[in-house]
């Protein structure tokens, strides 16, 4: 398994943006669940991840599958008192950085509150005034 993909499993979990942004490459790309738009950059995907991390409870990769730069790994979690699952794309680019993580997951009901948690956590965070630049 490659070394960014072992860390990845150690950190996501734990909303820990400093160590989730040195996985991160400078221009990484980030698709959320929870809308159809693009975060770019370090910095606000790290702040981004970082909140998802303290919405999400016992979470826990179940699978992971890949091989090279692409993998999927198949999470569950809890969103207040709702369950999901869902999966994390991720190219790594060629310094085994993340360069694109895309997440898609289920039920919609759960969707809906983590985009709710999320919007709550995002309106109190002045970093974001700066970061809506990071979406598109």
């Amino acid at each position: 398994m490659h070394p960014t993909i072992e860390r990845m499993q150690e950190v996501v979990a734990k909303g820990d943006e400093a160590l989730i942004q040195e996985l991160l490459a400078d221009n990484v790309r980030f698709m959320p669940p929870t809308y159809y738009s693009t975060w770019t950059g370090r910095a606000p995907v790290a702040a981004v991840l970082g909140h998802v991390g303290q919405v999400f409870s016992e979470f826990r990769y179940r699978r992971i599958m890949g091989d090279g730069n692409d993998w999927a790994l198949e999470f569950q979690c809890k969103v207040g008192d709702l369950d999901a699952v869902g999966v994390d794309l991720i190219t790594l680019n060629d310094d085994g950085l993340i360069q694109t993580f895309e997440v898609v997951m289920r039920p919609y009901k759960t969707i809906g509150a983590l985009r709710e948690a999320m919007m709550a956590r995002v309106m109190t965070d002045v970093r974001f005034l700066e970061f809506k630049n990071a979406l598109s």
